[in-house]
């Protein structure tokens, strides 16, 4: 699904968030200490080699909703933007934490001249925030943004599967009123 507000094209997509070979940086769901970890940033970690690691542990550790920035190495990407979204029931207000992972990932975008940044569904996978919740904040938070955005000219949401994928364009459609 793709769809153009304020001249910033929101895309969602069915993929492998470290397959993005035409997106300037992707958005690492990280954990506090920036580490390869499991699921979106071990797949992050693999595919951009050794060297994100050494770039990260100055960077590290971060709290929720913080996001740093490093070379992507051998993804097909020039940027990693990593995020540490909140966990589920611990981090509180998890809400808006979630929501300023969206915005902290976004504002170094704008800082770096990024046009074309993939996100993952930050926060779904070992953290258990609830997708349908997720979603809603996700959307929200990155439509909210539009308007303060002047570099940023493409945000691509990357789900795992095809339920991520139908959670987040009814959100998107709802919250659009698309």
């Amino acid at each position: 699904m793709k769809m153009t507000i304020h001249n910033i094209t929101i895309e969602l997509v069915k993929g492998d968030i470290a397959s993005q070979n035409d997106m300037d940086a992707v958005v690492n769901a990280a954990n506090a200490n920036l580490k390869p970890g499991g699921g979106v940033a071990k797949a992050l970690h693999e595919k951009a080699g050794p060297n994100l690691e050494e770039a990260c542990k100055p960077l590290s550790p971060i709290k929720p909703g913080e996001a740093v920035i490093t070379k992507a190495f051998n993804l097909p990407n020039d940027y990693v933007i990593h995020v540490l979204g909140p966990v589920y029931g611990i981090n509180k207000p998890g809400d808006l934490l979630l929501r300023k992972s969206y915005d902290s990932a976004l504002d170094i975008a704008e800082k770096h001249a990024i046009s074309r940044v993939a996100f993952p569904a930050l926060s779904t996978g070992a953290f258990h925030y609830p997708l349908e919740d997720a979603a809603d904040v996700a959307i929200k938070a990155v439509t909210d943004k539009l308007c303060a955005l002047s570099s940023v000219k493409c945000i691509r949401f990357v789900l795992y599967d095809q339920k991520n994928f139908d959670i987040y364009t009814e959100a998107l459609k709802r919250i659009t009123k698309a």
